[in-house]
């Protein structure tokens, strides 16, 4: 599976996102590369920070590669991972279209706000436009750092649902602080003690629809 996890705008906890299923991912025992390709660089710093504080490291590889390199680099890698995970940032940039370019399924998180949901029709026009050059790409929208009560989340999710060329995810994520505490650890929100249940189900839900069902049709349109 070959994951691209991007938008046109930022602050949808993209790497929040990248770097959970990432490492859910290794810890089931897979081979996962997790390419950091978003100009801030968060994937890769939040990888140093579990290196340190892990016996045995990080459990998976993360490389940061922009642009083309990710193009170019793209054969060789795929070659040597189970599932690649890439971090392409919230901006329309180069290495945000490369990500899609090679991607199996391309993930996009937004806030339940105004000013995210009107930038859905801009990724969806992204998309339509790799798709030329990726026609199997699966693209799917989610809400993140969804409010934990009223109703922006509903009618965020009735607009999402519209948009055409993006499927919608009905899995929100809520703002919770478990998933910014375990990002300071260097950590997955399910690697948390004491748990976060509403956390891990939330994120749980996320990575079954990722590499279940999204994944079945990425084999059904292969094959």
């Amino acid at each position: 599976m070959i994951i691209t996890i991007g938008g046109t705008k930022g602050g949808g906890g993209k790497t929040t996102i990248a770097t959970n299923l990432t490492v859910m991912r290794s810890l089931e025992g897979r081979e996962v590369l997790l390419i950091d390709a978003d100009d801030q660089g968060t994937a890769s710093s939040f990888t140093s920070l579990r290196s340190a504080g892990r016996e045995g490291g990080s459990g998976y590889t993360c490389v940061r590669l922009l642009g083309e390199e990710i193009i170019n680099a793209f054969k060789s890698l795929r070659d040597k991972y189970e599932d690649i995970i890439i971090d392409a940032g919230g901006r329309d940039t180069d290495s945000h279209r490369a990500g899609l370019a090679v991607a199996d399924v391309a993930l996009i998180p937004f806030q339940p706000s105004s000013f995210d949901v009107w930038e859905l029709g801009k990724a969806a026009k992204v998309i339509k436009e790799v798709r030329l050059l990726n026609p199997n790409l699966n693209a799917y929208t989610l809400i993140n750092m969804a409010d934990p009560r009223g109703t922006d989340n509903e009618a965020a999710a009735e607009y999402a649902e519209d948009v055409d060329g993006l499927k919608f995810i009905p899995a929100p994520i809520v703002t919770r602080k478990a998933f910014r505490r375990a990002a300071a650890g260097g950590m997955s929100v399910t690697e948390l003690a004491p748990a976060d249940q509403k956390a891990n189900a939330e994120i749980t839900a996320l990575y079954e629809f990722t590499f279940g069902a999204a994944g079945a049709r990425k084999k059904a349109a292969n094959e």
